[in-house]
């Protein structure tokens, strides 16, 4: 039973080792990405520091990684998690968006944070949780800055 063990432990660090030089593409393309979101839903500096310390990472253009994330395959994870998430919502893509989805990804922010959602535990593990205050200065900015894109809603003209 031993003996196919200690060759198997070396093909698994061969490949542990190997793994370190396969580069994933850095999502670091600055808070410049973000810009257009903040002004447009009128994000206060408090609340830009919220959204710098627990969602840009995930959901904008803009990471800060840390120091393990060059470490494979925690940088492959790492990648994906960060993928996965600005998929389901890009704040640096926001421009983009139409006024009823706009709408939409506000309605599941509030949802997500008020289910304590996000930020993920598997964030919140290294960089910690929104504390209650935080949570609720979201929430509340996101009920009214939907407000405005309800309004929008209704006047917007259909789409052909």
């Amino acid at each position: 039973m031993i003996k196919w063990l200690r060759p198997l432990a070396i093909v698994g660090l061969i490949a542990l080792v190997a793994l370190q030089f396969i580069p994933i593409e850095l999502n670091d393309q600055g808070y410049e990405s973000v810009i257009a979101f903040e002004n447009e839903t009128k994000v206060s500096p408090e609340l830009a520091a919220i959204f710098k310390a627990n969602c840009y990472d995930c959901h904008s253009n803009q990471t800060q990684y840390p120091w393990y994330s060059a470490v494979a395959p925690i940088n492959f994870w790492l990648d994906e998690h960060v993928r996965d998430g600005k998929k389901h919502f890009n704040m640096a893509q926001w421009s983009e968006y139409s006024v009823k989805r706009k709408n939409h990804k506000l309605e599941e922010l509030i949802e997500e944070v008020e289910e304590a959602e996000m930020p993920l535990p598997s964030y919140t593990w290294i960089h910690g949780d929104l504390t209650e205050a935080e949570r609720q200065t979201l929430i509340d900015w996101a009920q009214m800055t939907r407000l405005s894109y309800k309004l929008e809603e209704v006047t917007e003209p259909a789409v052909q």
